[in-house]
């Protein structure tokens, strides 16, 4: 169901490829897991990124001795981690997104606070975007009477 509602938010194909698979456990099901390499290589980033959002208790991977393992679940936030963090949402709304997933099994809330969170970034990068236009503006401005001066002092 997550990797549903993620794939559905984000517009990814959360395709998995695995090559470590755990024995069958209940209900039959074998679980596919990734090393920290194998889901870097996948989703573009380093090892390193992956670990710091497991330190910011983003993902909480599981571990075969000492070596991390990641589920599809895992794989899924990570997805959506890193879509949130190309559209400008903090860490923190981020978290709260993903432990709503949780909290809430019918993702009413998960698609209300992010409906929410939406609307207002997409706000905060128009306003953004006119206070460019503007300052793009004046910079045209600027050079245009730079210009001039140098072509007036040229001819004098």
């Amino acid at each position: 169901m997550l990797i549903n509602v993620l794939e559905t938010l984000t517009g990814l194909s959360i395709a998995m490829e695995s090559t470590t698979i755990l024995p069958a456990s209940e209900g039959g099901m074998s679980e596919k897991l990734f090393s920290v390499s194998q889901l870097a290589r996948q989703l573009g980033v380093t090892a390193r990124t992956i670990r710091f959002y497991e330190d910011k208790n983003l993902i909480t991977p599981q571990r075969a001795g000492t070596t991390r393992v990641y589920t599809n679940r895992d794989r899924a936030r990570l997805v959506l981690i890193l879509r949130g963090k190309r559209l400008g949402f903090s860490l923190r709304e981020i978290k709260e997104f993903l432990d709503l997933y949780d909290a809430d099994p019918e993702h009413h809330l998960q698609l209300k606070q992010l409906l929410s969170s939406v609307r207002k970034r997409a706000a905060k990068l128009r306003e953004q975007r006119v206070a460019i236009e503007e300052s793009l503006a004046e910079l045209t401005e600027i050079d245009r009477q730079c210009e001039a001066v140098l072509a007036s002092r040229a001819k004098g």
